[in-house]
């Protein structure tokens, strides 16, 4: 998988006029998985979407979990729990080799210097904040469960809070083997061997033959033009720039850009979300019932170059699968359960789809929507104005399937109603899944205290037309 002090690209790997985006994102991958290992980590997986300034070209990088080689369609026929929790639910890791063939295209650093804070972090110390807290007390019955969750986070029987100091240090011998030794540690080496000796001990069905068959999958990226914007981001096996493009163009048939406004505005987007997520059922959309899988992470970064990257990695649920490796301190995904089960069809649902079953090899669909968005201007070059399309944002978000509404909200109040940054983040969204057939609004405290809740205009005009 190359060397990690001898990228394959033609650029000094210490250039002293800094890092790429890409650098940038290495390193911020790794720290979030030691400070928000409920979220994402090497142990799990991830999209990322790189823009290069100097060739305007832009890349999708699939790092999405894959199925091991023992796994197959009915392997949860008896037990429909293992699919999502326990060492039966884990899939392949891409995170490691996700970032490391980014790097090779575009990093302009040492690969083991963008490792350095994470290490430090998990060696030394970093304080819980108060996100990873209410991460650790909702996910009591797991992390007391399990070994290696236990000594990390309930270290001496006592879930740790908000303040408390965390050590992993298990953790950072893993990270400085692949920093020194780069993905081949991970995936043919002596953390691969520990990761599967614990899974394996544990009663689980991954292989170093899973390990070392792990391919990233690199392709030019989705690009959607809508609204007078380019937005560009993942191809399956993510759904969502596919919904996204189909709501907005949906929103865009009304003609004017106020389409968006008022409670009219949002009764629209509701009926576009339900029209998407009908079609989702053709692509075979892993899952449809409430919103489960909270360990998501998404960062986007913009270098000085105006390189560009938007990257969501996750673990699926809180702590993945519930389960830490004790020798190698990572947090292993739950991602088997984003696949469809044949018996898996219960109350709020619609049927499993068969596009989605498990087969050896195979990677889940999913909703992560990282996305970069270009706006074409005039800009003057020497006396002649040329159109070029110029990079205008970078949105992604976490939160499973409510991801795609969430980025598709934040799109239309940003650009296209114009409101400021912070405060499109903070606004209050909407969701709706199709079935059950009721809109669900946000109407909660986040937590630095502040209130976030639909205006009651929109609640009661919504009531008159949706089921709330």
């Amino acid at each position: 998988m190359g060397n990690p002090k001898n990228p394959r690209n033609p650029k000094n790997p210490r250039n002293p006029k800094g890092g790429h985006a890409v650098d940038a994102a290495v390193a911020t991958t790794s720290c979030l998985g030691v400070v928000n290992p409920m979220s994402s980590g090497i142990g799990g997986g991830g999209f990322m979407i790189v823009q290069s300034s100097s060739t305007s070209q832009t890349e999708a990088f699939d790092s999405r979990e894959t199925a091991p080689l023992a796994a197959s369609q009915d392997m949860y026929a008896k037990n429909l729990t293992t699919k999502s929790i326990g060492v039966l639910s884990i899939g392949v890791p891409g995170e490691i080799a996700g970032l490391h063939e980014a790097w090779l295209k575009h990093g302009r650093l040492a690969w083991s210097k963008l490792f350095e804070p994470a290490i430090r972090l998990a060696k030394d110390w970093f304080l819980i904040a108060p996100y990873l807290a209410n991460a650790i007390k909702v996910s009591e019955q797991k992390i007391m469960a399990d070994p290696g969750l236990h000594e990390v986070f309930a270290p001496k029987g006592k879930l740790l809070q908000a303040g408390d100091t965390c050590y992993n240090i298990e953790l950072a011998h893993t990270l400085m083997a692949v920093a020194n030794h780069g993905p081949r540690a991970f995936y043919n080496g002596s953390v691969g061997e520990k990761i599967v000796k614990d899974v394996r001990d544990a009663g689980g069905i991954l292989t170093m033959e899973d390990m070392r068959n792990y391919r990233v999958e690199v392709m030019d990226a989705m690009a959607v033009d809508v609204m007078g914007y380019t937005i560009l981001g993942m191809p399956p096996p993510s759904s969502g720039t596919l919904g996204l493009s189909l709501v907005l163009n949906i929103l865009n048939s009304y003609g004017k850009l106020d389409f968006a406004k008022g409670p009219l505005g949002l009764h629209r987007f509701i009926e576009a979300l339900k029209h998407m997520f009908a079609i989702r059922m053709n692509l075979g959309d892993p899952k449809w019932s409430q919103l489960k899988d909270h360990g998501t992470s998404h960062f986007c970064i913009v270098d000085a170059e105006r390189n560009a990257v938007s990257m969501t990695t996750t673990v699926n649920y809180y702590f993945g699968a519930g389960v830490l490796s004790p020798s190698t301190g990572i947090v292993l995904n739950n991602e088997m359960d984003d696949f469809s089960a044949p018996i898996d069809n219960s109350g709020n649902k619609l049927p499993p789809a068969p596009a989605n079953f498990i087969k050896p090899n195979k990677r889940p669909l999913s909703s992560m929507t990282p996305i970069i968005i270009l706006k074409y201007c005039f800009v003057l070059i020497f006396v002649i104005y040329v159109l070029d399309n110029r990079l205008a944002g970078v949105i992604g978000g976490s939160g499973g399937l409510s991801i795609t509404p969430a980025v598709i909200q934040v799109f239309l109040n940003h650009f296209i109603i114009g409101m400021e940054p912070l405060v499109v983040v903070e606004h209050p969204r909407v969701y709706h899944q199709l079935i059950p057939n009721v809109v669900l609004y946000e109407n909660w405290t986040i937590i630095n205290g502040d209130h976030i809740e639909l205006l009651e205009e929109n609640k009661s005009f919504l009531r008159e037309r949706e089921r709330t």
